[in-house]
This record gives C-alpha cells, structure tokens and sequence, in this order.
C-alpha cells in the first residue's frame, strides 16, 4: 500500500534526530530500474524552498534515481546556506547509492526559516541507506509526517502494472497544491512526457482541488517515478485512470486529517458555464470561514454559501442559484427553499451541491470545517 508496491522500488524511514521528539523524521525511495524516467509537479509560491529549486534542476531531463525526504524542517527561506545543505544531502544520498547528485530529488517539511541539523541529517541518510528495503514503504510514509495524526498510502494496479504512493499533509492545504510532500511510483513501463501528462492531469483534479485554509505552502512537492519493472506499457488513458485514483486517495487522506478538522465538506458546483467558473465557485465556498464554522456547529446556514458564490465573477443569475446541504436543498431560486432543520450535520462527512444553473460544466473541492483546536494548532506550531 505505498511506493515499494510497485516493483523495482526500495525505501526507508529512520528517526536522524532532526525532530526533538525523537520521531522518524528522515526517508529514503530509491528506484533500481530498470527505467529511471520522472516526472514532477510543485509549488506556484513564489516564495519556494530550496529543496523545491533544487529538485526542479534535478527533474529536468525526465530522470531521477532516487528521493531522500526529511520531516522536522522545511529548509525554506534559509538563504545560501539552505541552498548549500540541500546539495550536501543530494550528494550525501548520491554516494551512498552510487548515482550522480542530479539524480536525487530533495524535499523537506516543517517550520520555516530554520537550518536542518546537517549533521544528524548526513549520518541519518547513511543508516537509511543501508535500512533499504522493499517492505520500506510504510516506514517512509511514517519518517515524512509532521502535523499528521497518520500515515497516508495509496495503491492501484492495471493489468501487470502497479501504481503506489505516499503522501503527508495535515494544515496549509490550498491550491497550487497543498503543504505535502507526495511520492509516487509505478512499474509500468512509460516514458518521462508521458508520466508528466498522467501526473498533471491526475494532480489537476485532486491536489489542486484540496483546499483547506487557504494558505498555500513553499515546499510542496508531487514526484512520480517509474522503473519499468513489469515491462508492461500501459494503455495511457488506463494508466492515467490508475494515477489520478492514487491521487485522489492520497488528497482525500489528506482533508480527513487537516489540523483540527471534524467535518470533511465536499463542495460540487455544476451548472457552471465553464470549468473555471466552477472552480472559482466552489473555492469561495469552501474558503468561507464564516461557513465553516457555522458547519463545525452543525448550522445549515445556507446563505453563506450564497454570499460566497455572489464574490465571484462567475457566470450565474442569483435569483437562480440552487444549493443542497447533504442532500436537503435549502435554497431554491435564491431563496428559502426545504427546511434547514431536515439537515442532518450529525456526522463527519459534508456535502455541500451549488447549482449555478448556466450550464453544464462542474468541478469538486474538498475542505474541512474550522475549529478551535485548529486555531491552537497554528498559534503554537513553532514552539
């Protein structure tokens, strides 16, 4: 159920140091082959981490051998002197696989604007090297998580092939992807244009539609390896299919687990004259703070949903506007429509349907309710 179930994929998870705690914070996946082909897609901050630059070079060509990972820090906004530790842990990681340093990707997580313990980190990156193993899926999944109360893994398979991944992500989930780290990998046997077209269409409509608070991070990271172990190419809308359900998978772990949460809301907008406007639509409702904590108090209050639609320059009548609470459509025409009280918020899962009524395009996200332990998280994460 993660990056070593495909075939010809080794990983490892060990606690370096880097973390207080004492917790597995450092991780290793290496690809043996027999293709090295990559693909990536990351962050639109502008404000990006040096693992981030680094990694972009590296994936330049299409290739990548390996990816070492370390929680505990995010080695973001740290000057030349994070540019320097990034390449120290790509060597690092290069000789002790013997490949070449542009073939390692690095990514980091945690708090920004402090320096990685390089030393903790460089001795860490040797003990998980030699802890390699093809069962050392899980044990990287557990090494990346920083916020996250779990471990987040994912698998599909095609006929001979087998799609895996890991993810970790728990607060700063917004578009242009989420504050995560994901690696993903497969055996198929698919050349590096066309894991990008799977993985930016898969990401497209899952990591870009996860959109927790709002804030977007500096670190993220979306990674897609393949070694070509089961010789088997796939049928590409079939590998694309098991990419984005891999995906999926992966960003709804991550809104069950946002800081804090307990309500996960689906917002479906259709009716809507283009994709776009669909988006646009169902980021402002689900970055409604107003709504969201109305919904974390089990309030169907509906016409914040309506205040949220009205922001936008999306195409739409208000007095036409539709919007359902779990399946009890409490506004009709821009109005009143069934009872609020036949709402049932009772439970974890929130579906919110906003029908524009101006044609036939739609388009899902997924955020989660706000609450005080949310607030508790993030006004005491540095410390």
């Amino acid at each position: 159920m993660s990056v070593t179930a495909a075939r010809g994929f080794t990983a490892s998870g060990i606690s370096a140091g880097i973390k207080e705690s004492g917790a597995p914070d450092l991780a290793l996946v290496v690809n043996r082959g027999p293709s090295d082909a990559a693909a990536a897609v990351f962050t639109s901050n502008r404000v990006q981490a040096a693992p981030v630059r680094w990694s972009r070079r590296a994936i330049g060509d299409g290739t990548l051998a390996a990816v070492v990972l370390n929680s505990g820090g995010a080695n973001a906004c740290t000057g030349p002197e994070g540019e320097d530790d990034t390449r120290v842990m790509a060597e690092c990681t290069a000789r002790a696989l013997d490949v070449a340093a542009d073939r390692v990707a690095v990514c980091s997580t945690g708090l920004i604007g402090v320096r990685l313990p390089m030393d903790r980190v460089t001795a860490g990156i040797d003990t998980a090297a030699a802890a390699l193993s093809a069962d050392g899926g899980e044990p990287a999944a557990i090494a990346i998580k920083t916020t996250d109360s779990v471990h987040k893994t994912a698998v599909a398979s095609g006929p001979g092939w087998t799609v895996g991944g890991m993810a970790k992500g728990a607060g700063m989930l917004a578009p242009g992807l989420a504050t995560m780290l994901v690696v993903l990998t497969t055996d198929a046997d698919v050349d590096a244009p066309s894991l990008d077209s799977a993985l930016r269409e898969a990401v497209r409509t899952t990591f870009d539609r996860v959109d927790s608070d709002g804030c977007m991070s500096t670190n993220d990271t979306v990674l897609l390896l393949a070694s070509g172990a089961s010789g088997v190419r796939p049928d590409p809308a079939e590998f694309t299919r098991a990419v984005h359900g891999v995906c999926l998978d992966l960003a709804l772990r991550l809104i069950a687990d946002a800081e804090g949460a307990s309500k996960e809301i689906e917002v479906r907008v259709v009716g809507a004259a283009s994709e776009p406007d669909a988006v646009t639509v169902g980021r402002s409702v689900a970055r409604n703070n107003l709504l969201k904590c109305a919904l974390h108090g089990e309030d169907p209050n509906w016409g914040r949903v309506l205040s949220a639609i009205g922001t936008t320059s999306a195409v739409f009548d208000p007095d036409r506007l539709d919007v359902s609470i779990n399946g009890v459509r409490v506004c009709r025409d821009g109005a009143a429509g069934e009872p609020r009280d036949k709402v049932d918020l009772s439970g974890r899962e929130v579906t919110i349907t906003v029908d524009l009524r101006s044609g036939d395009a739609s388009a899902t996200i997924w955020t989660n309710d706000l609450t005080a332990a949310y607030v508790h998280e993030n006004s005491a994460y540095s410390s």
